[in-house]
Parts: structure tokens; sequence; C-alpha cells
């Protein structure tokens, strides 16, 4: 679909494209790159409308850490700003954004630890399976940032509800992936060696349906989803997290 791509490994035919974090070094952490990267393969979904579904995976042990946070300090520049940190919050928006609402229907297929920025990445997909030996957490509260990274905050809050998510954003505190289904961040919970299983499932029956209708369904959905929101709250988490990681780094200096 696309070459010379670093930190993604892709592979795709004429229905199917399967994207896969490939940095397993470092946990698959969400770093500039990778956002360009996801970037480019979500922006171009559109541009093949044979396609029907996206499956997105991470390499190595662990489906994805979170944030690169060993990149930020790279970042900040008083002189300007801080500008390059708020450029990779907004990469992360628009990328999130595209995750959300391309006519494709995605399936994260998760494993191991999903964590912060990778738990944003996993419930921006329409679908979602994990393995029961998965964990999960939104540590940023206990790393002196806020919750700040791409929307999450807004897409959990409907996805799971208020009460449950203001628990887990106040406590950080790493959960199971019993409670991940109890609080429909997992759509299903399965053995590792039935997690593509459960995928060609979901696929099989996608390929069969109308491309038209596949699309439509998805932007209905999307649009009841925001139709409660008074203001776009996710358009200050560039602006916050900037503000916090400055913060931390001049306290810590």
């Amino acid at each position: 679909m696309i070459d010379d791509l670093k930190a993604l490994h892709v592979e795709s035919d004429d229905a199917v494209v399967r994207v896969r974090l490939n940095s397993p070094e470092t946990g698959n952490a969400l770093s500039g790159l990778l956002l360009d990267e996801l970037l480019t393969v979500l922006g171009a979904l559109d541009d093949h409308p044979t396609l029907r579904v996206l499956i997105l995976s991470g390499a190595g042990a662990d489906f994805c850490l979170g944030g690169d946070r060993a990149e930020f300090p790279s970042l900040l520049s008083p002189e300007t700003g801080n500008a390059s940190m708020r450029a990779l919050a907004n990469k992360a928006r628009r990328m999130c954004d595209l995750l959300a609402n391309t006519g494709v229907v995605t399936i994260a297929r998760l494993h191991g630890s999903v964590v912060g920025a990778g738990l944003g990445l996993a419930v921006f997909c329409d679908l979602r399976v994990g393995t029961d030996t998965s964990h999960y957490r939104i540590p940023e509260l206990g790393l002196g940032v806020p919750p700040a990274w791409g929307g999450i905050t807004a897409r959990m809050l409907y996805e799971t509800g208020a009460a449950r998510v203001r628990e887990l954003l106040l406590t950080a505190e790493k959960f199971d992936a019993a409670t991940a289904a109890e609080l429909a961040i997992l759509h299903k919970v399965v053995p590792e060696d039935q997690l593509d299983a459960t995928i060609d499932r979901w696929t099989k029956p996608l390929l069969r349906r109308s491309p038209s209708a596949l699309r439509a369904t998805k932007a209905m959905l999307n649009a009841y989803a925001g139709a409660h929101r008074l203001a776009d709250g996710p358009l200050f988490d560039a602006e916050l997290l900037t503000a916090a990681v400055a913060a931390q780094a001049a306290r810590a200096r």
C-alpha cells in the first residue's frame, strides 16, 4: 500500500489492510515518526475504495506502551513557545480523528500492555479484541501530566461512561482484560491463540457488506457520538499537554 515505512509494517489486499506498530524495542511507543506514518497510511485509505477493514496490531510483547516520553525533552523550546511539542500533540489528534472517521471498519488486535496513548489508539478503533492476559492503564496523572492525548478523554467518556473513566484517570490503576470488557473497552476477550480467528469472524461478514453502506453507517455512528458535545474539548489537548510537559521539565531543572 505504502512503501518506505520505518515504524509500521503494512500489508494489504483488495479489501483488508493490516497495520502493525513495528517498534517493539520501545514497546511501540507512539513517537513523532510513528504518528507521521500512521497519518500517511490512514490518509491514504480513501484512495482505495475497495478496502473494507483495517486491522491494527503491535509487534513484540506489547501492543503499545503509550507516548514516547523520551522524545518530549527534545521538543521543548521556550524560544518557539514549545511549538514542536504542540505540533506532536496536534498530530496525535489528527491521527485519532482519521482513525475514528475513516469509512473503513477498524479493528484493534490487543495483547500485552496497552497503556496511555496506546489505549487511546485502541479505543478510537471500531472493534476491539484483547487477549485474556492483556492489561490496561491510563497513567498520565501519575506521571504529572493530564490525559490530553488525541482526544482520549472524550472518546473514553463516550465509550465507557463518565463515572468509570473518572476512576481510571484519577487512580491511574492497572486493570485486566475482564475489567476492560466490563467497561466496553474490549468487545471480546479471548486466549492469545484465538485472536486471529476472532478477527476473522468479524472480518468475513464485513467483506460481504456494501462499501457505501459501511461508510454511511460509520458516518451515522460518529455523528451520534458527537451530537451530545456542546464544544470540542479535545481541541485544547495540545495546549494542555504542552503546558504540562513544559512545567514538568522546568521543575526538573
